[in-house]
């Protein structure tokens, strides 16, 4: 997503977990429109963050920092990774509104969960291109949601709202719309782990905005386990 963004003229501020001095490898890569900090100053300095770690890690994001901001929420759920979590496994919150209610100051838009890094990549195209994919958006600040359009349309996407918070489910793990359009008819006979190399080394099928839009329609909340399973 850097790499687009820096692509399409937008100044990115990088930070993880480790310090921004293990970013400068990369941050040299992009060249000037990127620079490295930690992820209180990243917030701090951003118009538009975008959150992308695992979702026990959550209630670590700064909520000080982060507050008035737009939030990218890529977050999902995986309980073998981020161990079971009640208010999801009852349905009470969806991944999203659990972000929300820690960022309680933020304004959160659920976006960029359901694509692999490979296929955000390779599946980016200018606006008007025939073969231009969507990826769909959820939160519950109008304004919000447009900046997060904003931001597809700068990466090479077009934008599918489906709804507010409470709706994001429809993207998250397990559901139609997540990863499976972008990635096409995969190869038989895979194990697991080959699978999941293929997952992430196909440069994937678009995926047009009518095509999120009746996968949004169809979707159904189960009665299953919540999350996805790795």
């Amino acid at each position: 997503m850097a790499r687009l963004a820096v692509a399409a003229g937008w100044n990115v501020v990088l930070s993880n977990s480790r310090g921004p001095e293990t970013l400068g490898e990369f941050v040299a890569e992009l060249g000037e429109h990127a620079r490295a900090a930690t992820p209180a100053e990243a917030a701090e300095a951003a118009d538009l963050v975008v959150v992308a770690v695992p979702l026990h890690a959550y209630d670590r994001l700064p909520r000080e920092a982060l507050a008035g901001r737009t939030v990218i929420d890529t977050l999902n759920y995986y309980p073998q990774r981020d161990g079971q979590i009640a208010e999801l496994d009852s349905r009470e919150l969806t991944s999203s509104e659990l972000v929300q209610r820690h960022l309680a100051g933020a304004r959160v838009v659920k976006a960029l969960n359901s694509i692999v890094a490979k296929q955000l990549s390779s599946l980016a195209r200018p606006v008007g291109a025939p073969d231009r994919s969507a990826l769909p958006i959820a939160g519950d600040d109008a304004a919000a949601k447009e900046q997060a359009a904003e931001l597809l349309d700068a990466l090479g996407y077009d934008a599918v709202d489906t709804g507010n918070l409470a709706d994001s489910w429809r993207s998250e793990p397990g559901t139609p719309l997540y990863c499976a359009p972008y990635l096409g008819e995969g190869p038989t006979g895979l194990t697991p782990q080959e699978f999941q190399q293929w997952c992430f080394e196909t440069p994937g099928v678009p995926a047009p905005a009518q095509r999120i839009k009746e996968l949004t329609d169809a979707a159904v909340r189960g009665r299953g386990p919540v999350g996805g399973s790795l």
